[in-house]
């Protein structure tokens, strides 16, 4: 699963031309369900997005979440964060999981970032939508559940074999 999270001073998404969803200053959330991807992995998610210390405090550091600031989300479904340009120049989008499943998770994350204590607004699920946003600071911060299962490898790069 992959998040891409805005630190924006307001954010609104449109659907043929109607108000969708409008939130002031907190997070701006492209989400992204990919293939192998589950509950687990919206937990992780949304604990991390809440969690995450992006804002800033009194001193001007970052050093507070979206909770601290008491700010909200506004969540978009993005499957176009799972494009694969490894080849070509038109992008492939086979490592984006099925809709009914994307659909589900997409949900479960917002659930578990609600229940986090953080509002969240959403998109909707797979429209055709208008997304506008005033970045703060700018603030754009990349998350990917594959990478944190990677970082997470019990045996150091130095101690393994070389590959053959």
């Amino acid at each position: 699963m992959k998040a891409l999270l805005q630190r924006v001073s307001e954010a609104a998404v449109t659907v043929d031309g109607r108000a969708v969803a409008e939130i002031g200053p907190g997070l701006l959330v492209l989400l992204c369900v990919e293939t192998g991807d589950g509950a687990e992995q919206a937990r992780f998610l949304a604990r991390k997005c809440a969690k995450l210390r992006i804002f800033e405090d009194e001193a001007g550091k970052m050093n507070l979440s979206v909770l601290d600031v008491r700010a909200s989300a506004l969540v978009v479904s993005q499957f176009t964060l799972a494009a694969d340009v490894s080849r070509g120049n038109r992008p492939g989008f086979s490592g984006a999981a099925d809709p009914e499943t994307a659909r589900d998770l997409y949900g479960r994350y917002c659930a578990d970032l609600e229940g986090h204590g953080v509002p969240v607004k959403t998109g909707t699920f797979a429209a055709h939508m208008a997304v506008s946003l005033v970045n703060d600071g700018p603030v754009t911060i990349w998350l990917d559940t594959r990478a944190r299962a990677q970082s997470c490898d019990p045996v150091p790069a130095r101690q393994r074999e070389p590959h053959q």
